[in-house]
């Protein structure tokens, strides 16, 4: 059976990308009987007569899953921040890179409205820069012209799929109007949430774009660690995970337990301060989150 890619969804129909072509398909009905949804991204097999009567048979292994855009087997996650207005956050940026980490999806940072700033607000967002690519992210700025922003993040971004996300008002949907001018999403992103518009239903697609494929949909504007065990939360720290093995105790959640390297490296100012708080904040958050209990089904 021949192999492809879901690269649309939309009405029950799933536009399955193989070999050059591109073939309409429906799923079959035991992927309802198996409460399972096929998503834009999947690796399927189907069979298909014709370009429009296809029919999806099996779903590969995913190797990741979000939720908002409904989407699968992402390599890249784009980070929309804006230097100002609203202001820098490392917080925010760290729970989002957290989330990417947990989803094993690589982060590219893309900071907007850096020419708003003055020159100490400058140098600040300079040094969260140096912070950051120590780390091994990369950071894409918008302070030159859009095209030329634009085919940098893309030379990123390489032959990926990337999904973008960011807090509202970072310029989200600008960023994808100017790499997908065709889409023209509204850029208020609050009337595109309610559904307002002419465009009263959002699909999600991955489109070609030089070398990547590019989900057409802005993504979340914040995340939650629900997926996230406070075992794994050290881990997706990489200034954590590099030195791990330093510390006395296996599994240390880097707390108050002796001769901890991190906290070593913490007092040092090898490992930045910010970037301890809010890891101490995020493990505070999943230690107090509540246990979900499913019901069996009959």
């Amino acid at each position: 059976m021949p192999k492809g890619q879901i690269r649309k969804a939309i009405s029950g129909f799933y536009y399955v990308y193989s070999d050059g072509v591109t073939y309409q398909t429906r799923g079959r009905g035991n992927f309802r009987v198996k409460d399972m949804t096929p998503l834009v991204g999947d690796i399927v097999e189907f069979e298909s007569g014709n370009l429009d009567e296809g029919v999806l048979l099996a779903v590969d292994e995913r190797k990741n899953e979000l939720v908002r855009p409904p989407i699968s087997n992402i390599d890249v996650g784009v980070i929309v921040m804006s230097a100002i207005e609203p202001e820098f956050s490392t917080y925010l940026l760290d729970r989002f890179l957290v989330y990417l980490e947990g989803q094993h999806i690589d982060a590219v940072i893309y900071i907007t409205k850096t020419d708003l700033l003055n020159e100490t607000d400058h140098q600040k967002i300079m040094a969260f820069q140096e912070d950051y690519q120590a780390l091994g992210y990369t950071i894409v700025f918008s302070d030159f012209p859009e095209y030329r922003s634009v085919d940098a993040l893309l030379e990123v971004i390489g032959s990926s799929s990337a999904v973008f996300m960011g807090q509202s008002g970072v310029g989200k949907s600008s960023l994808l109007n100017h790499i997908l001018p065709e889409l023209d999403i509204e850029t208020g992103e609050i009337s595109m949430a309610l559904g307002r518009g002419r465009h009263t239903t959002r699909h999600v697609e991955l489109i070609p774009v030089k070398d990547a494929l590019i989900a057409d949909t802005p993504g979340f504007s914040n995340v939650e660690l629900e997926e996230i065990d406070e075992a794994d939360l050290p881990d997706l720290f990489p200034e954590f995970l590099r030195n791990r093995d330093d510390c006395r105790f296996s599994g240390c959640l880097h707390l108050n337990e002796p001769n901890c390297r991190i906290k070593q490296m913490v007092e040092t100012g090898e490992i930045k301060q910010y970037r301890y708080d809010h890891y101490l904040q995020f493990l505070e958050e999943i230690q107090n989150r509540k246990p979900k209990y499913h019901k069996n089904k009959k």
